[in-house]
């Protein structure tokens, strides 16, 4: 299962962005979408994750700024990012766990990761 993710760029503190990601291959389920995050010097951070139930959960650093949400129907996952800090600039990747058809017959696990977009947010 291949993940693309897009919406990353430039934007002013205070501002908004919207990411996305998109799943493509023999899908049957996914269970858990999330967003993590990278930053120059640090570990890799979750941001925020929804589960196939509509549960989630945030990083408390953007409780109340960003929004995550997903399309079952389109296997796509968003996150809403509003007033935007310096602090959220970072490489950020989508990851998506659940099942698929390997060579179209056996239902197999995967755990897939976007490539990455960045957000850069100046101050």
């Amino acid at each position: 299962v291949q993940l693309q993710a897009s919406g990353g760029g430039l934007v002013q503190a205070g501002g908004s962005l919207r990411l996305s990601c998109a799943a493509s291959g023999s899908i049957n389920s996914i269970n858990f979408m999330g967003w993590y995050r990278q930053a120059p010097g640090k570990e890799r951070e979750l941001v925020a994750g929804i589960t196939s139930d509509g549960s989630t959960n945030y990083a408390d650093s953007v409780k109340g700024r960003f929004t995550i949400s997903r399309d079952n129907a389109k296997n796509m996952v968003y996150l809403q990012m509003n007033s935007l800090e310096s602090d959220d600039t970072a490489v950020y990747y989508c990851n998506m766990a659940g099942s698929y058809y390997s060579g179209g017959f056996y239902l197999t696990s995967f755990n897939s990761w976007g490539q990455g977009t960045l957000v850069t947010v100046s101050s």
